[in-house]
């Protein structure tokens, strides 16, 4: 079968030696790096455009993203470890407690990383008294940037690859046996990442979505949950979920009886949380009593 050879990219992009130790940058981390900070450059132009906001009036200054940015950062690294913990090796870690602050052997869960977001987001604008619906907007506008560099970055580092197959464009994966596989990770990158960006910033800046507070959270969800679910399809199931050391895993791996992947399952609530918050934006506004 044909096969595209893998790439020879090192995952460390840069490592230095200081005071006898050995500190490296890794690509993974450079995409979570970059990653919030074109999100956060987005958000602050988005804000320096009122004509797009209700009543032709930004829900935050240009100056504010920066402060959300602290807040999403703790959401991003500790929900995202912790998702992983809890959704994919709970016994792993229960029998390993001190594994789990160990973020650079790798293991962050999206959904986790995105709840982490979610709750960063609730915070900071009840701190500020901000309106959460249209910050969250903004947010949403700018994840697929962080998914996109992120499903790269997983490419690189040659994981999370896909299931066996013979399309032209099949890669032969390091650690992955002989056979060529789907790279998912770029299905991701583009279903995820720049299809998904493409799409709300098109409804967010010329369709006027972002004037239905609410809209674009929906969009998200939906989005993101329809790509996920659709490329779990040639994606490589989780080798940790088929073993015992996992309680979840005959429940919630790709079973059987169910016929869903763990990513599947986690983005079905996102769906219906998306349709619910798209239905909530759409109701007409009460009249006034005059």
């Amino acid at each position: 079968m044909l096969a595209i050879p893998f790439p020879n990219v090192d995952p460390v992009l840069l490592s230095v030696d200081l005071f006898g130790a050995t500190l490296s940058l890794r690509w993974y981390a450079l995409a979570y790096i970059v990653g919030l900070v074109l999100a956060w450059r987005y958000v602050r132009s988005l804000m320096k455009r009122p004509a797009i906001w209700p009543g032709n009036a930004a829900p935050m200054t240009p100056d504010q993203p920066e402060d959300l940015l602290t807040w999403m950062v703790l959401g991003v690294i500790l929900g995202g470890r912790l998702g992983f913990v809890l959704f994919y090796q709970p016994g792993h870690y229960l029998a390993n407690p001190g594994e789990i602050l160990q973020v650079w052997n790798g293991g962050m869960s999206f959904h986790g990383g995105f709840l982490g977001v979610v709750l960063g987001v609730i915070g900071y604008c009840r701190f500020n008294r901000l309106p959460l619906l249209q910050v969250g907007d903004a947010v949403a506008m700018a994840a697929p940037i962080g998914l996109l560099l992120g499903r790269l970055a997983n490419f690189i580092n040659a994981e999370l690859w896909g299931r066996t197959t013979d399309v032209p464009w099949a890669v032969i994966f390091p650690n992955a046996g002989d056979l060529p596989r789907h790279p998912s990770q770029l299905y991701e990158a583009l279903f995820e990442g720049a299809l998904l960006f493409l799409a709300m910033w098109w409804m967010g800046t010329r369709k006027d979505a972002l004037k239905r507070p609410g809209t674009l959270i929906g969009v998200f969800l939906i989005g993101y949950g329809a790509a996920r679910a659709f490329v779990e399809l040639f994606r490589q199931p989780d080798a940790f979920f088929q073993g015992p050391g996992n309680p979840l895993g005959h429940a919630l791996q790709f079973t059987e009886t169910l016929g869903l992947t763990m990513g599947q399952i986690l983005s079905l609530p996102m769906i219906a949380a998306g349709i619910a918050f798209i239905a909530l934006a759409r109701r007409p506004e009460p009249e006034a009593e005059g």
